[in-house]
């Protein structure tokens, strides 16, 4: 089940992207050093407002307890190339969360969404040894695209799925 954060967030959301385990293949994989960085990283997804793109807490349907991330939103592309305005889907869980079939289920969810909305096409981005989140890619139905450095200056796995 997906829900808007909220400043009462900070805990978990600090719980989160100060583990090493979690970051390791996000972006520049540095952990948020303490609360106040991590309020501030969370004020700032709170304050993202679009009708279609967001980041939203993905809450367990057994107790309501937050167990992850899901991004929708537009994906930096690396120094020197030209900005193609692709749609990112991504998913940032907390480990005790792991293979119990949250981002998977939050994902088919947000691509509806999507594409209800008029999104022709979504991406998402994988560190190549992320073995776990290119399953979740291909259960989403997305499909594999070759290895890229467009996007976060880096080379990534890319995956890709159109509107049906």
């Amino acid at each position: 089940m997906l829900r808007p954060l909220a400043e009462g967030d900070a805990d978990f959301f600090f719980d989160v992207y100060s583990r090493a385990e979690v970051v390791r293949y996000l972006g520049s994989a540095r952990t948020v050093a303490d609360r106040a960085e991590a309020e501030r990283k969370l004020a700032g997804w709170i304050a993202l407002d679009h009708p279609v793109h967001g980041i939203w807490g993905i809450e367990s349907r057994q107790d309501g307890a937050l167990v992850g991330v899901l991004l929708l939103k537009p994906i930096p592309v690396s120094a020197g190339e030209v900005d193609t305005h692709d749609i990112e889907i991504g998913w940032h869980l907390h480990p005790d969360a792991w293979g119990n079939g949250f981002a998977t289920e939050a994902g088919v969810a947000v691509l509806k969404h999507a594409f209800a909305s008029g999104v022709e096409r979504v991406i998402a981005v994988t560190n190549p040894a992320n073995a776990a989140s290119r399953r979740v890619a291909e259960r989403l139905g997305m499909t594999y695209a070759g290895s890229s450095t467009h996007y976060y200056d880096t080379t990534v796995s890319l995956f890709e799925i159109t509107a049906q």
